[in-house]
C-alpha cells in the first residue's frame, strides 16, 4: 500500500467535512475541539506528515493530554476514544499504516466510573423554581429552567422551539428537528417528539407569550418561543441561566461554601459557573428523570418523554438508591 503525505491539520479538516452528514452539530465540535489538541501536539513535534505516525507516538500523546489538560479517566477515555474513530479514518483514506487504530490505547472504566453523578435534586429545584416564581415569575429564565425541569428536555430541545410549537389547547409541545434553520437536536429525527406540559406549566407559558416575550423572529423567520429583542435565544445564554439560578446564595441568602461575597469569583453573571454548588442544563435533566422514577413513572414513560433509552437511563441517570429501588417494587407485592 502507497501512503498519500497529508499534515495533521489539513486532515481534520477533511475528517470534519467527510462526518458533517453523519454527525450531530455538537457532536462535530466536540470531534473538532478533542482533535483540535492533536494537531496542536503534532505541531509541537514537528509531525508535519502523518504517514511516519506510529504506535509509541500516539502513547505519547496519550501521557501528554492527560498532563496537558488535567484529565480524569472519564474524560482521557473521551479524547482517546475519538482519536482512535479519526485514525482509522486516516486508514480508509491511506494516509497511515494499517490497523494503526488499534494501537491507540484508551483507559478501561467501569460502569459507574463513566456515569455522571452531579444532578439537581428536587429539593433544591423546588426551591429554584419557587424563587423565581415569585421574584421574576414568566421571564425567560423562569420559563426556560421550568421546561427543563418539567419537561426533562435537553437544552438543544429548549432552544428549538417555536411558538408555533406549542399548543396551548392540547397542553403539549412538538419538539422538531430543524437543522436547516438552524435548530439541531440531539438524536436527529430519531429525537423528534410531543411533550405534555401541566397546567402550571401551560399558564408560565401563556402568561410568558401574553405580557413578557419580545415579538421578534430569527433569521429564519421562525418566531422562537425563548427569544430575546435580538431574536432567539442562544444555548450558551440558556446555559448560563442555569448556572446563575442553581447558585445557593441567590435562593438561600448564604453561602454554603464560606465565600465572602465581595470576593467570590462566581457573583458576576458571567462567572456564576465557577460556583462549586451551581449545575448545568444537564444536571436539571439527571435530577428531573431521577425525580420522575422516584415518583413512580414507568421507565418507559420517563424514557419516551426524555428521549433516552431505558438502558442510558439506569446507566447515566437513575440516581435512586437501592433501597429506593426496593421500597418502589415492594409496593406491588400485594398484586402479586
Amino acid at each position: 500500500m502507497s501512503l498519500e503525505p497529508i499534515d495533521a491539520e489539513t486532515a481534520l479538516e477533511l475528517y470534519l467535512a467527510d462526518r458533517g452528514n453523519e454527525l450531530s452539530e455538537a457532536s462535530l465540535k466536540g470531534h473538532k475541539y478533542r482533535l483540535g489538541h492533536f494537531v496542536r501536539w503534532c505541531e509541537d513535534q514537528g509531525i508535519e506528515n502523518l504517514n511516519t505516525l506510529s504506535g509509541r507516538q500516539l502513547h505519547e500523546y496519550r501521557l501528554w493530554r492527560r498532563d496537558d489538560g488535567d484529565l480524569n479517566k472519564v474524560s482521557e477515555k473521551t479524547q482517546m476514544d475519538t482519536l482512535r474513530v479519526f485514525v482509522r479514518w486516516l486508514e480508509a483514506i491511506d494516509a497511515v499504516e494499517q490497523d494503526l487504530s488499534q494501537k491507540v490505547l484508551s483507559p478501561a472504566i467501569t460502569p459507574d466510573e463513566n456515569s455522571r453523578d452531579v444532578m439537581l435534586d428536587s429539593d433544591r429545584a423546588s426551591a429554584v423554581l419557587t424563587h423565581l416564581e415569585k421574584y421574576q415569575y414568566a421571564s425567560i429564565e423562569h420559563v426556560a429552567l421550568s421546561l427543563m425541569w418539567h419537561t426533562m428536555m435537553r437544552v438543544g430541545g429548549v432552544h428549538a422551539l417555536d411558538v408555533e410549537d406549542y399548543n396551548p389547547a392540547d397542553q403539549c409541545a412538538e419538539i422538531r428537528h430543524r437543522p436547516e434553520t438552524g435548530t439541531p437536536i440531539k438524536n436527529k429525527g430519531d429525537g423528534e417528539r410531543m411533550v405534555a406540559f401541566s397546567d402550571q406549566i401551560c399558564d408560565l407559558l401563556d402568561d410568558w407569550l401574553a405580557t413578557k416575550r419580545p415579538s421578534v423572529t430569527d433569521e429564519f423567520g421562525r418566531e422562537p418561543l425563548l427569544s430575546s429583542r435580538q431574536g432567539r435565544t442562544n444555548k450558551t445564554t440558556l446555559r448560563a441561566y442555569v448556572y446563575r439560578w442553581t447558585r445557593p446564595c441567590v435562593t438561600e441568602n448564604e453561602c454554603p461554601h464560606d465565600r465572602d461575597s465581595e470576593e467570590c469569583e462566581a457573583m458576576t453573571r458571567d462567572t456564576a459557573y465557577r460556583c462549586p454548588s451551581s449545575v448545568s442544563p444537564h444536571a436539571i435533566r439527571r435530577g428531573s428523570i431521577t425525580h420522575s422514577l422516584n415518583s413512580d413513572m414507568p421507565d418507559k414513560v420517563v424514557s419516551d418523554r426524555a428521549n433516552v433509552s431505558q438502558r442510558v437511563i439506569e446507566q447515566h441517570y437513575d440516581r435512586r438508591t437501592e433501597r429506593e429501588k426496593m421500597e418502589q417494587r415492594r409496593e406491588y407485592l400485594d398484586n402479586i
